[in-house]
Parts: C-alpha cells; sequence; structure tokens
C-alpha cells in the first residue's frame, strides 16, 4: 500500500545537512538538517488514521485488506521500517521560548522522512513526531505520548476541517514501549506508551529556522549554532521563497532586497489572517514561541492547546504558562512580536527599517479586517458592511463574557434568532440561549481562590517593602487577578440560580435588540427578504462550527485509548471531519461505525461522554479539573 509514495526530498538537496549520524544531543553549526534514524518501538498498532489527509500523498482508501494496510502504517509510520526513498533528518533551529532566546532547539522528537509528490504534483513534507533521539533532544528521550499524540492528531484534522491553516496528520500509532512522564510536574511520574504520529505539511519550516544564525543574545547570553553564517541563510531565502513563494520569486528574481521585503509582507498577512481566525473560533495555540511560528502561516506544534468553552478574554489553556503570556487576547500581539524577531533574523538580507515599517503599516490592519469580515459571517451580516458593526462584535463579547456564554455554542444558536420573532418564541429562544451560560456552580468553580490566604497576605506585604524580590515570585496582574477571584467568589455565595437567569436575560435582551436592529437593516437593503434569509442561515451555519475538540472531548477518548478502545479516537475523528453539520449528521457517522465493527464499549461512547452529554455540550463540571501543560 505505501510502496506508491514518491519521494522527492528537495529540501535535504537545497539546504546544509550534518551529514555524521547518531551520536546523540550535540550542537549542529553549519547545518539545517542533522540525518538520524528512527528508534524501533516494540508491538507498534495504529490508534487511527485520517484518509483525507493520507490521500493528500496519494494513498487511497485500501478496497480490499484494510487489515494488512493498518499493519502496515503501523510498521512504516512508528519508524520501525523506513520508506523506500525517505531519508530520516532533524531540523535545526532556535527559538525564543516565552521571550527569552533559547539557543539551539531543533527537533527533539521530530523526523523528517522525505516530501512526498501528491497525485497534482504538489509536495508534502511528512514527518514523525515521537521516533526517538535526535541529535536536538537535549535531555529528553525524543518519545511522545499516547495523550499528547492523541491531542495532536485529532486537533490537526479538527483545524482543517474548521478551514483554518494548519500542519495534517495521517496516523497515530502506538506501541507496547514505555516512558516516564511527570505529567504534572508534581513529583509524580508514570509510565505512559510511546505513541508517534504521522505529520504532514508542506513544510515544518518556522521562524525559529532563522534564528540559527543569531549572535550572543543580550539578555540570556545564548546564541545560535551557525553565527556568522549568512550564507546559509542566503540559501534558506532562496529556498523558502523559490520553493513556497514562487510568485514573489518570479516577480523580484532581480531584487533581492525586494524579494526579501515581498517574502516578509506576505508572511505578515498570513500570519495575522491565521490568528484571527484561531480567535474567530475560540482557539487558544497555548505555546506561541518563535519556534512554534510556521515560516508559510499554518497552525503548527500542537501541545497544551485548548478550545475555549467558557468565554473568557483572558483564559489561558497551557496549565504552564504562570504569567498568562500567550492567553486568548494576547495572541494577536504575540505573533507580531514574533515576526518582529522574525524580522530581526533576516538581517543583513533584509534591513530592519524595511521589515519593521512593514510590520507596522500591514499587521494589525490586516488582522483587524480578517477578523471583522470573519464575525460579520459568524453574525450573518452578508449584505452591509457597517462601521457600527465592530461595536456590536465587542459588545456580543462582552455579554458572553458578563454572562459566562459558551463560545462555540452561542455562536451556533444565533442563527435561530429571527428578527420578527414573536413573543413568545423569543423567551423560549432567550431560554435557549441563556442554558448555554454559566450555572453558579461552574462560575463558583472558576472564580475559587488559587492562594492560601496566608501566601496572600505575605505577597500583599512583600510588594510593599520589598518590589525587587517579589518581582522573582510573582506579578502585580497575578495578585490583582487572585483579589479578583476572592472578589467574585464571594459575591456568589449570595447569588441564586434565580438571580443569576434573570440578570443574563436581562444582558441578553439588551444584545439582541441591537442585532436585531443590524438585521433589520440588513433586510431594508434587499428586494428579497426571504433569499436573504436563507443565504444568511447559510453562512452562518458554515461558519459556526457545532462541534469542536472541547478538553472534555479529547480526555474522554484518551482515557478509553489508554484501556486499550481506539474506537473513541476513530469516532471524534469523523465528527472532527464534519464541525458543522446537524447532530443526525453524526447519528449516521455513529451507526457506520458500529457497522465498522466498533465494540459494545465504542457504541456506548460514540455520542455519549462518561457524563452522558453529546459532543455539542458545554463540557461537565468535571472538565474544570482537567490542566494540560
Amino acid at each position: 500500500w505505501l510502496g506508491a509514495l514518491r519521494f522527492d526530498n528537495l529540501a535535504l538537496r537545497s539546504l546544509p545537512v550534518d551529514a555524521s549520524e547518531g551520536g546523540g544531543p550535540r550542537a549542529v553549526p553549519g547545518a539545517c538538517f542533522a540525518r538520524v534514524r528512527p528508534s524501533p518501538l516494540h508491538n507498534p498498532r495504529l490508534v487511527a488514521m485520517s484518509l483525507p489527509a493520507l490521500a493528500l500523498l496519494g494513498l487511497e482508501a485500501p478496497a480490499a485488506d484494510l487489515e494488512a494496510a493498518e499493519a502496515e502504517a503501523a510498521l512504516y509510520f512508528s519508524g520501525n521500517r523506513v520508506l523506500a526513498g525517505a531519508e530520516p533528518a532533524a531540523h535545526c533551529y532556535c527559538g525564543h521560548q516565552f521571550g527569552s532566546f533559547a539557543g539551539q532547539l531543533g527537533d527533539g522528537a521530530a523526523m523528517y522522512l522525505g516530501e512526498v509528490l501528491g497525485p497534482r504534483g504538489e509536495r508534502w513534507e511528512i514527518q514523525l513526531k515521537g521516533a526517538g533521539i535526535t541529535p536536538f533532544s537535549r535531555q529528553a528521550d525524543g518519545r511522545k505520548v499516547l495523550r499528547s499524540s492523541i491531542r495532536e492528531f485529532l486537533c490537526s484534522e479538527a483545524m482543517f476541517h474548521l478551514g483554518i491553516p494548519t500542519t495534517r496528520a495521517g496516523t497515530c500509532v502506538t506501541s507496547d514501549s514505555k516512558v516516564v512522564r511527570d505529567i504534572f510536574y508534581d513529583g509524580n511520574p508514570k509510565n505512559e506508551r510511546c505513541t508517534v504520529v504521522l505529520r504532514i505539511a508542506s513544510t515544518f519550516l518556522r521562524f525559529g529556522s532563522f534564528e540559527i544564525f543569531k549572535p550572543p543574545d543580550e539578555y540570556t547570553g545564548r546564541k545560535g549554532p551557525s553565527v556568522n553564517r549568512n550564507d546559509i541563510r542566503i540559501q534558506m531565502l532562496d529556498y523558502v521563497i523559490s520553493t513556497f513563494y514562487p510568485e514573489i520569486q518570479e516577480a523580484h528574481s532581480d531584487n533581492s532586497v525586494q524579494r526579501n521585503a515581498a517574502f516578509f509582507k506576505e508572511i505578515t498577512k498570513r500570519t495575522a489572517r491565521l490568528v484571527a481566525e484561531w480567535q474567530c473560533v475560540g482557539f487558544c495555540h497555548g505555546v506561541l514561541n518563535t519556534d512554534n511560528m510556521s515560516i508559510v502561516g499554518l497552525t503548527i506544534d500542537y501541545g497544551p492547546f485548548g478550545f475555549m468553552d467558557r468565554y473568557d478574554p483572558e483564559h489561558i489553556c497551557n496549565g504552564s504558562d504562570n504569567t498568562g503570556r500567550y492567553a486568548y487576547n494576547k495572541q494577536p500581539e504575540i505573533c507580531k512580536w514574533n515576526l518582529g524577531k522574525l524580522a530581526e533574523a533576516l538581517v543583513p538580507e533584509l534591513p530592519l527599517e524595511i521589515s519593521e515599517l512593514i510590520l507596522e503599516e500591514e499587521y494589525d490592519a490586516e488582522f483587524e479586517k480578517h477578523y471583522l469580515q470573519k464575525m460579520r459571517k459568524k453574525l450573518g451580516l452578508i449584505q452591509l458592511e457597517l462601521e457600527e458593526d465592530s461595536k456590536l462584535v465587542s459588545d456580543l463579547l462582552e455579554t458572553m463574557h458578563l454572562t459566562g456564554g459558551d463560545f462555540t455554542n452561542i455562536f451556533y444558536l444565533l442563527s435561530s434568532f429571527s428578527v420578527d420573532t414573536d413573543p413568545s418564541k423569543f423567551e423560549d429562544f432567550l431560554e435557549e440561549l441563556t442554558s448555554q451560560c454559566a450555572s453558579v456552580e461552574e462560575l463558583k468553580v472558576a472564580f475559587k481562590p488559587q492562594m492560601d490566604p496566608r501566601q496572600l497576605s505575605m505577597m500583599l506585604m512583600l510588594a510593599q517593602s520589598n518590589p525587587q524580590l517579589f518581582a522573582l515570585i510573582g506579578t502585580k496582574a497575578n495578585i490583582n487577578k487572585e483579589l479578583e477571584r476572592i472578589e467574585q467568589f464571594s459575591k456568589l455565595q449570595q447569588l441564586t440560580a434565580d438571580d443569576l437567569l434573570s440578570r443574563n436575560k436581562r444582558h441578553w435582551k439588551e444584545w439582541l435588540e441591537k442585532y436585531r436592529l443590524r438585521l433589520q437593516k440588513e433586510i431594508e437593503s434587499v428586494g428579497d427578504a426571504d433569499a436573504w434569509n436563507t443565504d444568511h442561515v447559510k453562512v452562518m451555519n458554515s461558519n459556526n462550527p457545532k462541534y469542536i475538540l472541547r478538553n472534555y472531548i479529547a480526555q474522554n477518548a484518551i482515557e478509553a485509548a489508554e484501556n486499550g478502545d481506539f474506537s473513541e479516537v476513530r469516532n471524534v475523528l469523523k465528527l472532527l471531519e464534519h464541525p458543522f453539520q446537524e447532530a443526525e449528521g453524526f447519528r449516521e457517522v455513529k451507526e457506520d461505525a458500529e457497522e465498522e465493527g466498533g465494540t459494545a464499549t465504542a457504541a456506548a461512547c460514540a455520542e455519549e461522554t462518561r457524563s452522558k452529554l453529546p459532543y455539542c455540550s458545554k463540557p461537565p463540571l468535571w472538565a474544570s479539573e482537567l490542566c494540560v501543560t
């Protein structure tokens, strides 16, 4: 089955490769790749495969022997056997991690296998993530485990089907080989199964790929492994632009500075549009370091990501992001900061005064334009583009925040709101809308104080008496947030469910009246109100997903897989391939899954989770305890 793959490994022909194999972690100067060999796993077996992703490589669903194809995929995509034409290598890059330059990083657990030519002549880099030690593994073992691999596998495909630029995932293969992981860094290590994900993208080069030339950093003292190798920087720019931006190469073939400026402008705009897409589905990346930013504008490296449930602009999905650097509302400015670091890395081939001007002129304008265009679609504003729309969106988000509204479900429900709804139907709609807002119990969990009162008291005294020492162990923002939590939690003790409901209804009535007036303007501007309404609902339903990869859905799939049942991962994958469709569509998926030989457990899991909730439900209370680091 895999013999059909046609390799043509352009990156290794175009960029310098360190030829010495093995030798464990080391500095790799003067090279963009280092040759590696995958380390075999004991008894590899397929957890799931994405046929739409594998089709990019020209692999069709095997008509006859699915079992043999799955065994072949497990053998080759675990790294136990290397495909003919593959040339395993690990990519060298650096990065600013949480704002500080970290020096050489590189593919510590991922391995480039090569580039496969697709059926229409397009080129796809394929990669194994979790295949063993590379020169860039540092103190780690080059392995990934089942829970993180399932999350990356499912989210890569979920993002694609949501229409968001992303790397893809072809297969997820687990094994009986084990590694020890301390999941929450709290001294409670456990054995977990080594698992490998096949990742697919046009390229996995990133902003940090260009940071290998960085001289010693003024704050950390660290430097890139290829300082003073501007010849390699030129090689990389030639390769990236001619391969992934051929129209720019063609337009500026006689002027490298203009060409490089056009490339930087394009990646600036792509990145701005990408983050706008994230914000519009409530996606939080979690680790937006420069080494996790794609040079072609894809979502890359799924680690402690999370889709926001209850709308909170300051939502932090990464349990180890103590300062909230990568919070939901910080993502646009952080990506702009990262582009600034890419600009520095392109000097002298692109002078900083040119790139900084491009960044200032293009990024914010492109982000705001794309964000508002997308939000208009989410609200079904398909006819007019009015200045007031921006305020309507910010008022909606403020109402969501005040009522603890579920980001995905509120947007999904709005398509059933009608301008001329009669009073009784309006009350029904309001009931449905407020049912997607946080309950008193959920708010108590959300605002539960996180510090011991004595610790807080000591921190407050320290902030006054010894600001220098305080700065080493805390931030004023964190202390203010804790004080706000205490105040909110205290108010919640007095709040009844009825009080909360009437308050929430009042907030939503106010916003819905503004929305109704705005929709009225749409209708007044068209000749055929019925045709407008059909298009209005259609656009909303294709921009507001019913299903996203919520943490609790992923967790249920992970727990089943850790107990040897992969059917839930496969069911969730099918669900996420159709994020905008109605629930009855998923019932069909469930039946298909059972016909394919799903177990009784799979049938029980297919529509209901451990907490007996449909997949489109806002999360159960236990989900608030989930922590991803």
